[in-house]
């Protein structure tokens, strides 16, 4: 399986550590806004060309796949050039700008016969699937009402970030809505079914912001705090509020209540922990085994990587549709969920997904 990267960042933090330990898998190219990047990815990892032009790099190279971990603003033109070009794909979260631009990139995908997937990579910790699987056999029973909450710091000094940082910029694809907000929605999704109906918002707290180095003014336009809620076709609640602008870093907390127990579990310690109706807490966590592997980041984003690769490789050696793993079609119903939080906030109102226009 021969592989090209776009995007340097993410590439060496969780891609290629995760694709060295995929058997067959050969990254053959890498590109970023920047040579330098690519060419000190591609020296750490033995990748054999570096590009800092991704349409030259997949002009120069017939690949297998191809997987982006780039502004959500390139996500759809990226998509769809590897795609003619052949490719399978893996694209970072969100899934695009909008539902339009995600539709797209699921009809070529699907007309092209390319397995496609958004790295969604939380399906793959093991904590994350035991809470599904508790839920399909109605260990919990009836799901009532879920509780997110994910609050940090990383954008509460006005001169904390660069200068036309892609992440603080609408026009780019950035805010935590997106950058957060896509995995909570895609979380909900995959444990308890579609989203019937949406009501959030996605404000700039701190618009007027200063370069962390020069001292240089210039303006935030994208979200740096956004909440939402979710009516489930099920009937389940859930509520999700994400902060960048809090003065201390709490971390993310998943509280999931049902008619027979609860279940919660924190990113500080990744523990999960379970309680049947009357009964006291236990630990019920599952680890995973890939945590140990030769060269791969800790943390459970870099860590689930390499499942998902895993899965990926199996696909397209297979011949066979993903057997896990969010696709295309699941990030069009997720971006869906994220339009329909901006319209709530700028209108006022509950919104379905399925009236958002794609």
């Amino acid at each position: 399986m021969k592989v090209a990267i776009i995007g340097a960042s993410f590439a060496r933090a969780a891609y290629l550590p995760a694709l060295a330990h995929v058997e067959g898998a050969e990254v053959v190219a890498i590109a970023s806004g920047r040579l330098e990047s690519a060419q000190s990815a591609a020296d750490a990892f033995g990748v054999p060309h570096a590009h800092d032009d991704w349409r030259a790099m997949l002009d120069a190279h017939r690949v297998d796949l191809v997987c982006i971990a780039t502004p959500t603003v390139l996500h759809a033109p990226q998509t769809l050039a590897a795609i003619e070009a052949g490719a399978h794909v893996l694209c970072e979260k969100p899934t695009a700008m909008n539902a339009a631009e995600a539709a797209r990139m699921l009809s070529a995908a699907e007309a092209a016969g390319r397995i496609h997937m958004i790295d969604h990579e939380l399906r793959f910790n093991p904590n994350r699937a035991r809470i599904r699987q508790m839920i399909a056999e109605g260990e919990l029973g009836e799901i009532r009402h879920v509780n997110i909450a994910n609050i940090g710091a990383s954008w509460s000094d006005p001169a904390g970030r660069p200068k036309g940082d892609w992440w603080s910029l609408a026009d780019q694809g950035g805010g935590r809505l997106g950058a957060n907000g896509s995995h909570q929605v895609d979380l909900l999704r995959w444990w308890l079914g579609e989203v019937a109906w949406v009501t959030g918002a996605a404000p700039t707290v701190i618009a007027e912001r200063r370069d962390r180095t020069t001292g240089e003014p210039w303006m935030a336009t994208a979200d740096d705090l956004a909440w939402f809620a979710l009516e489930m076709a099920s009937g389940s609640i859930a509520q999700v509020f994400m902060s960048g602008v809090a003065a201390h870093n709490i971390g993310n907390a998943t509280q999931i209540f049902g008619s027979k127990g609860t279940i919660t579990l924190d990113n500080g310690d990744e523990k999960l922990w379970f309680a049947r109706a009357g009964q006291g807490f236990k630990d019920i966590s599952v680890t995973d085994p890939n945590a140990d592997l030769d060269g791969v980041n800790p943390g459970i984003w870099n860590v689930s990587v390499v499942s998902v690769m895993r899965e990926l490789a199996a696909a397209i050696d297979g011949g066979r549709p993903l057997a896990r793993g969010a696709t295309f079609a699941d990030g069009l119903a997720n971006q869906k969920v994220l339009d329909a939080v901006r319209v709530s906030g700028a209108e006022r109102r509950w919104v379905r997904p399925d009236d958002v226009h794609a």
